[in-house]
């Protein structure tokens, strides 16, 4: 076993304060830092007195976070003064028994179960080793599924995650990690046993162990008749284009005149955005994308078939081979109205590869990594049609590789990447009808009230004979999608919770399916940390982008940057050869998250060794994830408190994992 220092991680603002501020305004610092304050979250049951050792005042909500402004004895019990954020204010004295430390301000958020087993929590983590460690894992968990199926206790189980899919972006919740290592399984998986605490924001009754909070069946179909489907196909526009674009309308045109016959015009909606590449570079291009039918206002086959009617290929080639695709996904998640929809379907067309985010072509200036995370906030699912036609024939290779990333489905780990060889357009026009097909077929069986909620293993369509494996492929990818649109649809309208169980063990990885993984990792950023983080790394950008010259003089700069923000310039000179994460470039609250950066590992020697490709992709990647942190900051709906009363400036915005630096 591999440890990884969650326990002793920390997260937190730094402090920017008044400069008329006394010591005393400030909160604790945690032990071994200097920059991070010390927190808590409180549990179940905790009152907030005037004075340390005082009478029981009002019961603070549960997983409130406060900072700790001074700590005493009183009747033999430690006690800790508290304020909602770290400007000043503080409300009173708590227990420090009814709080839990919180050095690191990570949280979990629980990936769509389609695709695997429903998440248990263990009482103890010998019980989760012990399954982990077994040749045949499958012999210890299947009897605590049967008994949890059955409504009963299962040994060491003390709740399992919910039926349906809790989704963070529409229900904020806290998962935090307080202490978790890095194992390997018996199969040879790398997996994080996590110690967690669970309490859902609305603070339900405790679940009992196995139940399925949830409407019942009746209920379910009943919910699922109000299931609608939106399919917004994202087309290229650009020259040689035109022999797909009339067969995706051909394709259209059939599935709403089976929608029409069966009276589902309210439950599917097709829409249709192109795209091209930059004006400003071809202005002949006309657009670099454009909404030509949006879901919410077509109003049946004519409308959509009218509004598409003059969408043609553009009359000028563009400046590159590839095509500004990210461009045409972003218009569709930006402009149109996903909510609406139960299911929420792109169905990107091209024969080019993406023009990426550092590209001055690029007119969002996002990686297909960036596109596909923001597409996950208002659940959407990317479908991806490569035409590999013998012109972009040297393009293929790395087009894919985009197409593959773009269009992973999050939690499933499905790609929803389907090339077409040789851009064959009868092949292409039989996978759009058939996509088309399956996605109509599951929102009409969910309106009929048939069984779609049952087994992801039962997802998967039946075989057809005769049936080309890359269409059953999609088929049956159609269905497992399907099904966890389904679940989140079913999360939503039941108003699924996070089970609210205090501290508990769990694995971030399927116990069975091991590669699949149960939870993903967001980290907690304040306004003045994400400000922080994109202002350094500016500073390492240029000093980058001088590094291409002169790689002395990039971590001179460095070294400059550091010694400007406190880093001791002697220390900074005897060590020569330093990393990033030890010259102090970049705050406290990364040093210690469980993941390997290249940005703080980072040392001149490791720069030198690098050829100029590896130096430009280092840039690019800092590049594309300093204009995310400009989104974030701009996502005004996404910023949460985490305490009442709480200075807005220590709201938090929950980052994923990977786009740390």
């Amino acid at each position: 076993m591999s440890r990884f220092a969650l326990a002793a991680s920390a997260l937190l603002a730094l402090t920017i304060g008044s400069s008329l501020a006394r010591a005393d305004d400030k909160p604790l610092i945690q032990e071994g830092k200097k920059t991070l304050f010390q927190r808590v979250l409180t549990t179940p049951g905790c009152q907030l007195s005037s004075a340390a050792g005082g009478d029981a005042g009002a019961a603070q909500p549960t997983f409130s976070r406060f900072y700790v402004y001074e700590r005493a004895q009183a009747g033999n019990a430690e006690w800790l003064k508290v304020g909602p954020d770290s400007y000043g204010k503080t409300i009173g004295w708590l227990p420090a028994a009814c709080t839990t430390d919180w050095k690191m301000q990570l949280t979990l958020a629980f990936t769509n179960p389609a695709n695997r087993d429903r998440l248990m929590f263990f009482k103890d983590r010998a019980t989760l080793e012990g399954i982990l460690d077994a040749p045949d894992p499958v012999s210890k968990v299947a009897p605590l599924r049967a008994k949890l199926k059955q409504g009963v206790q299962a040994p060491g189980v003390l709740a399992q995650e919910p039926e349906y899919f809790v989704d963070l972006h529409k229900q904020f919740y806290l998962l935090p990690v307080l202490s978790g290592e890095e194992v390997m399984t018996e199969e040879g998986f790398r997996t994080r046993l996590l110690n967690v605490a669970s309490v859902s924001k609305a603070e339900d009754k405790p679940l009992q162990a196995g139940a399925n909070p949830g409407a019942t069946g009746a209920a379910k179909s009943s919910q699922l008749k109000e299931f609608s489907a939106a399919v917004v196909f994202v087309i290229d526009s650009t020259i040689s284009m035109d022999p797909y674009i009339d067969r995706t309308r051909e394709a259209i045109r059939k599935v709403y005149k089976q929608i029409e016959s069966e009276n589902l015009g309210n439950q599917v909606k097709f829409g249709l955005v192109a795209f091209r590449s930059s004006t400003q570079a071809v202005p002949g291009l006309e657009y670099v994308s454009k909404m030509y039918a949006d879901p919410n206002k077509v109003t049946g086959s004519e409308d959509f078939l009218a509004r598409v009617a003059d969408l043609k290929q553009a009359k000028v080639s563009s400046k590159a081979f590839d095509e500004d695709s990210l461009a045409g996904v972003m218009h569709s998640i930006d402009k149109v109205d996903w909510t609406q929809f139960g299911a929420r379907y792109v169905v990107l067309i091209t024969d080019a590869g993406a023009i990426e985010g550092d590209d001055p072509l690029s007119s969002t200036g996002l990686s297909a990594d960036q596109v596909r995370l923001e597409a996950a906030n208002p659940g959407v699912a990317i479908y991806t049609l490569h035409l590999k036609t013998p012109a972009g024939i040297k393009d293929h290779g790395k087009a894919e590789a985009q197409y593959q990333n773009l269009s992973t489905y999050p939690g499933t780990n499905t790609s929803l990447y389907y090339p077409v060889n040789a851009g064959d357009v009868q092949a292409f026009g039989r996978k759009v009808d058939a996509l088309a097909s399956a996605i109509t077929s599951q929102v009409k069986a969910a309106y009929m009230g048939d069984d779609a909620i049952g087994s992801a293993l039962n997802a998967k369509q039946a075989p057809v004979a005769g049936k080309d494996p890359a269409e059953q492929k999609l088929l049956d990818d159609a269905a497992l999608i399907g099904h966890a649109m389904q679940l989140a649809y079913l999360g939503e309208k039941t108003n699924s919770q996070a089970p609210p169980v205090f501290q508990a063990w769990i694995t971030d990885r399927d116990l069975i399916k091991q590669n699949i993984p149960t939870t993903d990792v967001r980290v907690l950023l304040t306004k003045s940390q994400l400000s922080d983080l994109s202002d350094v790394m500016k500073q390492i950008l240029d000093a980058a982008n001088e590094g291409l010259i002169s790689p002395t003089e990039m971590f001179d700069r460095l070294r400059s940057v550091a010694a400007t923000m406190g880093a001791d310039p002697n220390q900074l000179k005897q060590n020569g050869n330093a990393r990033l994460a030890d010259m102090g470039v970049l705050g406290e609250y990364l040093e210690d998250l469980p993941y390997q950066s290249e940005v703080l590992n980072l040392d001149e020697e490791t720069w030198k060794s690098w050829d100029g490709l590896a130096q430009e992709k280092f840039i690019r990647n800092l590049n594309t994830k300093l204009r995310h942190y400009q989104r974030y900051n701009a996502d005004v709906d996404r910023w949460v408190a985490l305490a009442k009363d709480s200075d807005a400036r220590d709201n938090v915005y929950p980052v994923p994992l990977e786009m740390m630096p």
